[in-house]
């Protein structure tokens, strides 16, 4: 009996480690623009996104949340559930929204009001969520904007 509570005990321990997706997807930021249709009073922008699945399933993209900081303070941010399904050892390409966060947005005016620079840092974040057993997969860039002096 002992020895089938513990057969039982390290096959549910390894079943709880089982995922179909061994490998996590990579998504990468490919472009990033204001929305063509957006008004003055209340800009858009729109972030292009590729993910690229390293496994032997595809992955169904359940959701994603998402924001982009500059001098960190967070000015744009979103989220969406219309994403694409990535093939099998694939990728897929798609765009997401994001509108502003007017606090973020007048921290970062009155800082740069506050003292000139040649540069900005960004950072932008996403959390992916992939149905099935997988994690949240987290992605993160980030980076330098730099102006030349005129």
């Amino acid at each position: 009996m002992r020895a089938l509570i513990m057969a039982s005990l390290f096959l549910l321990a390894g079943c709880a480690g089982f995922s179909p997706y061994p490998d996590p997807p990579s998504v990468s930021v490919t472009s990033f623009s204001m929305e063509p249709t957006s008004a003055a009073t209340t800009p858009k922008f729109r972030v292009g996104l590729t993910v690229v699945n390293p496994n032997r399933r595809s992955l169904k993209l359940v959701g994603m949340s998402y924001s982009v900081e500059l001098e960190g303070a967070r000015i744009l941010n979103g989220a969406t559930a219309d994403l694409p399904e990535v093939p099998a050892y694939g990728s897929a390409d798609f765009t997401v929204d994001l509108s502003p966060d007017l606090l973020g947005g007048v921290r970062l005016l009155a800082d740069l009001t506050a003292r000139q620079r040649d540069r900005l840092s960004y950072r932008f974040q996403g959390r992916l969520d992939v149905e099935g057993w997988l994690q949240d997969n987290r992605v993160e860039e980030s980076g330098d904007v730099r102006f030349s002096p005129e």
